[in-house]
């Protein structure tokens, strides 16, 4: 394979990866911007999608001792990955975040790492979970060749690339087009405001928790499609970088998270591809820390004036 042709094919592999971080940097960006609470267990919301789609496709497309994973199969593991993700945020929004909304943001940043110790000790000592690695089931690996570059795609990659763009489209028009979606920009404009003029702050904060979490699960059959293993402690290298790429886009901005998921997945490929794999995740952090120094709100970010 030439040089180019390399570069293409890391390129299409960093979309691929690209696009899941992406969808768990939205989740990060979403809360943050009404909120201003860095929730660090959302990467473990993302771990227990995994596992609802886990146990799903094991139900459903166990054939013998063999699993064979059918679309109808995928579809139901993203349903439930998204529902149980959802029932899940609710849970943790109500008891662990908002009696400390008016706290200061030390505390709910401490409860947010607390939460994500709790969710993957929960999950590492349930008897039908366990600590140990297991395989998830995906469908069998098909390679499409782009014309005669010799580069290929697998069917595997446009799965997670598409649903990530459905998914995307899905929020766009969410957050732009609909009652619900003009609710949340009021109370990420100003809580108290929006408040005044009838909109329910706390239903609206949980909705985007909900929302959040929605993607989380899908990001997590995604990412163990991709990568076709899941643990209790899968969620915790993923929702950092997603959290790198939301910094990265302008933590607060949904089309930041979008690019910056993207950007992110792409450098951390081309760094595995022509560098070093081992460099990967120093690249990845290093990225944070030069984005912290050139432009601390990142690239879609805004200055926001405080007066006193």
């Amino acid at each position: 394979m030439s040089g180019g042709s390399m570069f293409l094919q890391q390129l299409i592999n960093g979309l691929s990866l690209g696009s899941i971080y992406a969808l768990i940097a939205l989740g990060y960006t979403m809360v943050y911007g009404i909120v201003k609470l860095i929730n660090f267990a959302h990467g473990d919301v993302m771990m227990i999608g995994a596992y609802a789609g886990y146990f799903v496709l094991i139900k459903m497309c166990k054939n013998g001792n063999d699993i064979n994973v059918t679309v109808f199969g995928m579809i139901c593991a993203f349903l439930a990955a998204m529902v149980f993700c959802a029932l899940l945020s609710l849970l943790i929004e109500r008891f662990a975040y908002r009696p400390l909304r008016n706290a200061p943001r030390l505390n709910s940043l401490i409860t947010a790492i607390a939460v994500e110790l709790i969710l993957q000790n929960v999950m590492r000592v349930l008897p039908f979970v366990g600590p140990n690695p297991k395989q998830f089931p995906t469908m069998p690996l098909q390679n499409f060749g782009i014309g005669a570059t010799g580069v290929s795609i697998s069917n595997l990659q446009l799965i997670v690339i598409g649903s990530s763009i459905v998914l995307m489209v899905i929020l766009n028009i969410v957050v732009n087009y609909t009652k619900t979606g003009k609710a949340m920009r009021a109370v990420s404009y100003d809580m108290q405001a929006a408040s005044l003029m009838g909109i329910s702050v706390n239903k609206t904060i949980a909705i985007t928790f909900v929302i959040g979490s929605i993607l989380a699960g899908a990001g997590g059959i995604l990412y163990a499609t991709a990568y076709p293993q899941i643990e209790p402690t899968m969620g915790y290298m993923p929702g950092l970088k997603a959290f790198v790429a939301a910094v990265l886009g302008g933590i607060g901005s949904i089309p930041g998270a979008m690019v910056g998921g993207v950007l992110l997945g792409v450098a951390e490929t081309l760094t595995k591809g022509f560098i070093s794999s081992q460099y990967a995740d120093a690249i990845s952090f290093g990225i944070l820390i030069v984005i912290l120094l050139v432009k601390p709100t990142g690239i879609f970010g805004k200055k926001r004036t405080v007066k006193v």
